[in-house]
């Protein structure tokens, strides 16, 4: 079961960090079609927050078609990754990697900011050149 975390630093509103985290969760295998996310009540007493949060993500996930309410039982995801899921198992190695990396950033001076804008910078040039765009 995925347990859920808030950064009060993002700027980002707690119910739409809710939403992100079951979205990636969903592409990286984390979750799949039937699982079961945590009551509205486990959310609310781990997270220390209103429980009308956790319901509007819960209902924005439903109008995505990721996620269905059954009364009563919970909230169950009701799709698949849309790509391919890679393996967990290779998240190991990959995620070994990536933590080596942003360590490595982070004595070089990097905030949180500017790792997220080299990283997505990163996506991009690769994309790019994966479509022989540059």
């Amino acid at each position: 079961m995925i347990e859920f975390y808030l950064d009060p630093d993002s700027g980002v509103a707690p119910y739409l960090q809710i939403v992100r985290q079951v979205r990636q969760a969903i592409r990286l295998g984390m979750l799949r079609k039937g699982d079961q996310l945590p009551t509205v009540k486990e959310v609310v007493a781990s997270l220390a927050i209103n429980p009308n949060t956790v319901l509007k993500a819960y209902k924005e996930l439903e109008h995505a078609g990721l996620a269905a309410g059954r009364q009563g039982i919970g909230t169950f995801v009701t799709a698949g990754s849309p790509e391919p899921v890679v393996e967990p198992r290779a998240h190991g190695a990959l995620r070994g990697e990536l933590e080596r990396w942003i360590a490595k950033a982070r004595r070089a001076g990097f905030d949180d900011e500017s790792l997220d804008a080299l990283f997505r910078d990163c996506l991009r040039s690769a994309r790019a050149k994966e479509e022989g765009i540059a």
